[in-house]
Formats: structure tokens, C-alpha cells, sequence
């Protein structure tokens, strides 16, 4: 079995209790990404860990940055697999 490209992994706690905000997000993410994210994993975790990679690369982790807002999630994967697309009400503001 060949593993789909790009790849998002949600690591987090078990201890914490941590699953359904990690089941929560990745729904999330698989809803506004269905064509652009080829997998989501979820990998239990120990010692308060919450942290998101895509592609091997860390993009969020909970000990650094607490724990990620969900716009602001959707704002990291998106300018990394598909900065074309809007998020609708999740989009940051226009600059100006």
C-alpha cells in the first residue's frame, strides 16, 4: 500500500484525552481539502504532544504554540498545498 501524497499527521496525546479534537480537526481538514490532501493520519501520543506535520514537516506543535486555532490551520496547509484556494470566512483579511 503506497501512502497518497500530501500526507497531514495529527499526533496527539492519549493521556490528554486528546482524540476528538484531533478527530475534529482532521474532518475539518479532510472536509475543505477533499481534492488537495491525499491522507490524514491520526498517531497516538504521550506526555501532552499535539502536533501536525505535513509531508514530515512540522507545521504546528501544541508545546511551542499551544494549541492551533482552526482558521489558522486551515490558513498553514493551504499556503502549502493549494495557495489558490479560498477559505471563505476561514481566509485572513485582504492587506492593504
Amino acid at each position: 500500500m503506497t501512502t497518497k501524497q500530501p500526507r497531514l499527521e495529527i499526533e496527539y496525546c492519549t493521556q490528554c484525552r486528546w482524540l476528538m479534537r484531533a478527530g475534529w480537526m482532521a474532518q475539518e481538514l479532510l472536509t475543505t481539502f477533499q481534492k488537495e490532501l491525499g491522507e490524514v493520519a491520526l498517531i497516538p501520543g504521550t506526555g501532552g504532544v499535539f502536533d501536525i506535520r505535513l509531508d514530515d514537516e512540522t507545521i504546528w506543535s501544541r508545546k511551542e504554540s499551544g494549541h492551533p486555532d482552526l482558521a489558522e490551520l486551515k490558513r498553514l496547509v493551504r499556503d502549502r498545498i493549494a495557495p489558490d484556494l479560498s477559505l471563505g470566512h476561514s481566509d485572513r483579511p485582504a492587506t492593504t
